[in-house]
Parts: structure tokens; C-alpha cells; sequence
């Protein structure tokens, strides 16, 4: 009997309460989302290339559990605290009837077992729906879905998420169920005795009010001006005023909604002074529970806004340039391209020459650059730039590269060439990639007139103008060599000024030409007849041809060539190692940062959700006596939809007003896009975020109202008010 009345108390509660199962299975998915992500097909992709990092980033996996651990508690906490408020008369007829405490303790713990495997039998199957649909999407866009799928179900990810979901629902029933056993048979039922809260009206509410405003607009003000780097200390005191500011604002919040009751008096028809004294009152009872959901929605956005843009800016970073540079003398290279089997993959090779001007002959004046940065605004930006150029002058410390080297890469990149009208160089500068502020002011005083003069060993000087746009993507397959301050110059002018960087050690060699595959057409042989005396390059950018690429794949095309270089004698730097980097910087700051947006983002949403219905199942009399006075369920249910927008409202529009300069000042400060990172899509993306966001927050409120309209057509006049 015992066993049949907790079945059945399973049964009846599933049913009226949706959403609160719903909440069940979100923390059973939050819990698997997060515990399987290394058997995730990019990681495993990732475990081969950048091993170590990987390890690092699943030791921070149980840091990010227990945090969810945490917020997931409050998650169920609330949901259970809204079943239980549901079931109050329920609980005081059993304890009227004889029903021990011990036995209606041990009910509820019955219940929540049974519900806990129910909803793990359900959730598990969801959410290894949904992990193998995150795999195979973020396979596929970021190209490893030519790789091959593999269905994985990780049992320790498994037992992590029944562990921690029993371990967050016992605990918040415990409680509940304490609480709730102690209380006498009369008081349970009736309704909870709504504690007296005095509404902060009059001058302390409005001081309240403003006194918010103006800290919230000091935090905008400091986010937006005073947040150049994660400083400590004014990250600090944005979050304190922030925070403050926040919970100030809702707090007299009550009493500006008063004075905009009181100031349209003539407007009031109907039931608009119950509808505006009902979210009055809700706000005043409840202000600190909406400032935390509003500071929730403001972490939900905020992390989902820097997962997007990093992981697309992380995503799109570097362009492929080649697929490998060999480091070795002109010989061996030689012996590798020119093996048969090798040259049917290889479809383009060609030397990457850099030197510097440091142990040279001749010297450089870099004034005019320095000039042109100077008729900038001053910022710290501009400041530190000068500061290098005039230390690289003092040092005589200038990289070069000849215009030949890097055509041959534009052109196996299928660009077009450079060319040099006279006395020009064009200006080179890894740094550019990671920082679009960076390449924007380069770019501005380049335009602005900037030169450079090299004094040759035969002591002419010679001034050479700048063209206009500045060139950052890499010269080698990933990061072989970094470079900063570098000029693409003439043959001729590299000949006379470089003293090449090479990794090779070995006896100078001279290069005739570029090293050509048979299977090329003559044109495509690299010429470079025009330098002498010239030792090993830095490196020799080899690409796989597009035909092999196309039918196999860029990954396995590359993964095979790598395979035979492994067997040759020759040191290289790959692509695949800069795939590997990027990926692993976009799992980290995007993948567990959307993670805990939307995590966030359930978590506020429920809590404000089961708030108002708790909430409004405390005023169940008020709407019976409105009934009673004549009121019709039509009208009654209109004035309830008007309260559930204008709750959410209140909400919504301070999170996402907080948000904005949030993501303001996160993205024009710490946190940069990197350069060629297309603007327009940046704002599509955010577009449809917030469009998801909007329609999210919509889910929610017709959920509520669906609830809400369905007690109130349950309501008759034949009952008796409390």
C-alpha cells in the first residue's frame, strides 16, 4: 500500500508538474555535457596534437562540475521547493490522518529516489543525443568531420552524472523535507503566512532607485574606459558597483512603479491598479531574488557573447598558407621532394628566405615611420609602438624578407603577386593577426606618409616609401619563427642589406631555383637567380596539391604526408599543429564558456519561473475574491498575462541593458577579435543569439502563462477565499 501511494504520488506529480521534470533532465544533460567532453571526437582529435594542453584543460573539467554542482543545486532547490509548496494540504492531511513524520519523511525521499532514476533513464539517452550532435556539429564546421565519427558512451561521465544529479536532488530534498515533516498538520493546511515586508516607498525608495542607476552607470563608464586589460582592481570595483547597483535598482523598484501608478490616474480602467499593485508587490517581496536572476542572465550573455566570438575569431585566425615547411639543407629537401612518391602529393615547394640586418653592412633610419605614428592620437598602443621602432634603430635590428619569397607564397596561396613601383617595401607584422586595433593604427600611419631609409655598404641612402596595406598572415606552415617589425623588400635591396636567419648549420649552399614538381607546368618554378651567394633558406613551404586534397581530405592528406616525413631525417613545422593550437583555444574559451552561458541561463530562467508561480499560488484568494466582486476569468486571465510580460520584463531589460556594456567592454578591451575577422559576421552571430535569447525568454513566459491561465479556469466562486 505504501509502495502503490508513492507510485502513485509519481504518477500525479509527473503530470501536473512538466516543468519541473523538465528541470530534471536539463541538470542530467548539463552533467553528461560537461563530463564527456573528452571523448568528444575533437578532443580525441586534439589528445594527438596538443596532448599536454589537453590534459591541462580536463584537469579544470571537475573545477567547472563542482561549480555546476553549485548552481544546479539552487536549480533543483527551487523546483522542489515549488512541488512541495503544491503539495501542502496533501502533506497536512496525511499527518491529520496518523501518518507519522518518520513515514512521511521517508515518502518524500522514496519519491525523489524513484524520480531521480526515472529521470536518469530518460535523461542519459537525451543527452547522449545531444553530446553526439555538439561532436559531429563542431566536427563539421571546424572540417575534422572528413576524420569519420565515432559513437562514444563514456561510462565515467556516466556514473559522474548520476553521482553528482542524486548527490544535488537528496541534498535539496533533505531540506525541503525537513522543513516540511516539522511543520503541524495546521499549518500545512493552509497557506504560507507571507511575511510583512514594508516597501521601501517614498524618498528611501527612490534614492534606492536612483542611487542605483548612478552606480550602474559608473560600472558602464569604468567597463567601458577604464577595462584595457583584466586588471584586478578594476574588475574589482566594475563588478562591486555593478552588483550594488543591481540590487539597489530592484529594491526601490517598487516604489517607481507606485509613482507611475499614481501619475496615470486617468488611464486606470479595468483591472490596471490590481495588475500594476500585483507587480509592485511581487517586486517589493521578491527584489533580491530578480536581481540575482538579472545578474544570472547578465553571466549567461556575457559568457555566450565571448564563447561565439572567441571560437569564431579563434576558428578563422590563420589562413592556410602551405601545409608544411621543411627545415633542412638544399640537399636533403631536395631528396625528399624529388622521391616519386612524394612528388604525387606535393603540388607546390618553394623557398622562404629571411634575414635580418643586425650583423650587417648597412644601417636603416626608421624616422619616418616614428613621424607618421606621431601625428596619431596618443594612446598607449601608439606610445608602445614608437618605443619598439626607435629600440629597433638603436640595434639596427630589422627582419626582411625579398619580394620574391613571399610571392612565391601568394602565388601558391592563389593571390595575386606584389609589385613594387620604384623605391617601395611593404610592411609585415605577424602581431596584426591577433589584434585588429593593432593592424587598424599600422594600416593609419602607413597612409599617413610613412618612409624608411637604408644606408647601403657603399654609404648611399635611399628612402623607400610604404604600400598601402600591411601583410600579417604566416610565412611558414604554423609558428617555425614569429615575426614582428618586417619589411618585404626588393631582390636587389635584400641582397645588398640581409644576413639571412636560417635553422640549418650546415655549408652555404647556392639556389638556382625554386625546387619544381615534375607535375607542375615550367611557370610555376620559383626563379632566383637574381640573389647570390645565397646560404639555406629559412624554410621550404610545400602544399599539398588540391586534386589529393579534394578527394581524400585536407586532414588525412596531411596526417599521410606527415607520416613520411616522420620517416625522413628532415625537421618540419605542420599545419595540422596549427589546427591542433586553434581548436584547443576554441574548446577552452568557447566550448566551456557557452557551456556555462546556458547553464547560467536555465538556472535564472527556472529560478524566475517557480518564483512567480509560488508567488501567485500564495494570491489564490485574491482572485477568487476578484470573482466574487464580478470579474469574469477572461478579464482575470488577461491582467495575469500583462503581469507575467511585465515580470520578465523588469528582468530582461536591466540583463540585457547590463549586458550590452558588458560585451562593450569585454570586446574593445581584454578580449580582442583577431584581425581579417569579418565584422558583418561577428554581428550576424550576435544577431542570432540574441533572436535565440529572445526566443528562449518566450518559451518561458508561455510556459507560465499556460500554467497560470490554466489555475485560473480551475478557479470557482463557490470557494472560499483565505
Amino acid at each position: 500500500m505504501f509502495f502503490k501511494q508513492i507510485l502513485s504520488n509519481i504518477k500525479k506529480n509527473r503530470k501536473n508538474n512538466g516543468l519541473f521534470f523538465a528541470t530534471l533532465l536539463i541538470a542530467i544533460v548539463a552533467f553528461y555535457t560537461l563530463l564527456s567532453l573528452e571523448s568528444q571526437d575533437v578532443m580525441r582529435f586534439l589528445k594527438t596534437l596538443e596532448g599536454d594542453a589537453i590534459q591541462k584543460l580536463m584537469l579544470l573539467v571537475p573545477m567547472i562540475y563542482v561549480v555546476s554542482l553549485f548552481f544546479v543545486f539552487f536549480l533543483v532547490y527551487f523546483a522542489y521547493a515549488y512541488q512541495m509548496e503544491n503539495r501542502r494540504r496533501e502533506f497536512g492531511l496525511y499527518l491529520m490522518c496518523g501518518m507519522k513524520r518518520g513515514r512521511l519523511f521517508l515518502m518524500l525521499m522514496c519519491e525523489t529516489i524513484l524520480n531521480s532514476t526515472l529521470s536518469v533513464f530518460a535523461g542519459i539517452p537525451l543527452a547522449l543525443l545531444l553530446t553526439e550532435s555538439i561532436s559531429l556539429t563542431t566536427a563539421r564546421l571546424v572540417g575534422l568531420g572528413i576524420i569519420g565519427h565515432q559513437f562514444s558512451l563514456s561510462s565515467t561521465a556516466i556514473l559522474g552524472t548520476v553521482a553528482g544529479f542524486f548527490l544535488v536532488q537528496l541534498a535539496a530534498m533533505l531540506i525541503l523535507s525537513v522543513r516540511f515533516c516539522r511543520m503541524d498538520p495546521a499549518d500545512l493546511l493552509k497557506p504560507e503566512t507571507k511575511a510583512v515586508v514594508k516597501p521601501a516607498s517614498g524618498k528611501q525608495g527612490m534614492f534606492s532607485f536612483v542611487f542605483g542607476i548612478v552606480l550602474l552607470a559608473v560600472a558602464y563608464a569604468m567597463g567601458v574606459t577604464l577595462l584595457n586589460a583584466f586588471g584586478i582592481l578594476p574588475t574589482l570595483l566594475i563588478l562591486i558597483f555593478g552588483s550594488l547597483g543591481t540590487f539597489l535598482l530592484y529594491r526601490g523598484l517598487g516604489s517607481f512603479i507606485e509613482h507611475a501608478l499614481l501619475a496615470r490616474k486617468s488611464q486606470k480602467n479595468g483591472l490596471y491598479t490590481f495588475t500594476g499593485r500585483q507587480i509592485q508587490e511581487s517586486v517589493v517581496h521578491q527584489h533580491s531574488s530578480l536581481a540575482v536572476s538579472s545578474l544570472l542572465l547578465l553571466m549567461a550573455l556575457a559568457c555566450i557573447s565571448f564563447g561565439i566570438g572567441m571560437g569564431f575569431g579563434r576558428t578563422g585566425a590563420d589562413m592556410r598558407v602551405c601545409d608544411f615547411s621543411l627545415m633542412g639543407s638544399d640537399e636533403d629537401v631536395t631528396a625528399f621532394v624529388q622521391d616519386k612518391e612524394n612528388q604525387s602529393m606535393i603540388g607546390d615547394c618553394y623557398p622562404m628566405f629571411i634575414g635580418n640586418t643586425y650583423y650587417g653592412d648597412s644601417t636603416f633610419s626608421l624616422k619616418g615611420i616614428v613621424n607618421a605614428f606621431e601625428t596619431l592620437p596618443e594612446d598607449n598602443l601608439r606610445d608602445n609602438i614608437v618605443e619598439n621602432l626607435l629600440q629597433n634603430e638603436e640595434y639596427n635590428d630589422l627582419y626582411l624578407i625579398p619580394l620574391k619569397s613571399f610571392n612565391a607564397l601568394l602565388v601558391s596561396m592563389g593571390e595575386e603577386e606584389l609589385r613594387f613601383d620604384g623605391n617601395q617595401v611593404a610592411f609585415y607584422n605577424r602581431m596584426a593577426a591577433d589584434s585588429f586595433n593593432y593592424k587598424e593604427l599600422w594600416e593609419k600611419a602607413i597612409n599617413a606618409g610613412a618612409y624608411v631609409e637604408f644606408t647601403l655598404p657603399d654609404g648611399s641612402i635611399e628612402k623607400f616609401e610604404f604600400l598601402p596595406n600591411m601583410y600579417y598572415n604566416n610565412i611558414v606552415a604554423d609558428r617555425a619563427i614569429t615575426l614582428s617589425t618586417t619589411l618585404i623588400v626588393p631582390d636587389d635591396l635584400y641582397e645588398a642589406c640581409a644576413r639571412h636567419v636560417t635553422t640549418d648549420a650546415g655549408e652555404a649552399a647556392k639556389m638556382s631555383g625554386g625546387i619544381s614538381n615534375s607535375a607542375q607546368d615550367s611557370d610555376s618554378s620559383t626563379d632566383y637567380d637574381s640573389i647570390d651567394n645565397v646560404k639555406n633558406p629559412f624554410a621550404w613551404n610545400i602544399r599539398i596539391r588540391e586534386d589529393i586534397i579534394q578527394n581524400q581530405g585536407l586532414l588525412p592528406a596531411i596526417m599521410e604526408m606527415q607520416t613520411r616525413l616522420d620517416r625522413s631525417n628532415l625537421s618540419y613545422d605542420s599545419y595540422l599543429g596549427g589546427i591542433g593550437r586553434n581548436l584547443f583555444y576554441t574548446v577552452a574559451a568557447s566550448y566551456l564558456s557557452i557551456y556555462l552561458g546556458v547553464l547560467f541561463l536555465l538556472i535564472a530562467n527556472t529560478v524566475l519561473v517557480l518564483k512567480y508561480l509560488i508567488w501567485q499560488k500564495k494570491n489564490h484568494g485574491r482572485y477568487l475574491t476578484l470573482m466574487m466582486l464580478g470579474a469574469k476569468k477572461k478579464d482575470i486571465s488577461i491582467s495575469m498575462g500583462k503581469q507575467i510580460r511585465l515580470y520578465f520584463l523588469l528582468v530582461l531589460g536591466v540583463a540585457v541593458l547590463n549586458s550590452v556594456f558588458a560585451i562593450w567592454s569585454m570586446f574593445t578591451s581584454f578580449v580582442k577579435l583577431p584581425a581579417g575577422t569579418s565584422m558583418q559576421t561577428v554581428v550576424i552571430l550576435a544577431c542570432v543569439t540574441l533572436v535565440c535569447f529572445v526566443l528562449v525568454e518566450v518559451l518561458y513566459i508561455c510556459i507560465v502563462q499556460h500554467k497560470s491561465r490554466k489555475e485560473i479556469l480551475a478557479l470557482h466562486v463557490s470557494e472560499r477565499p483565505e
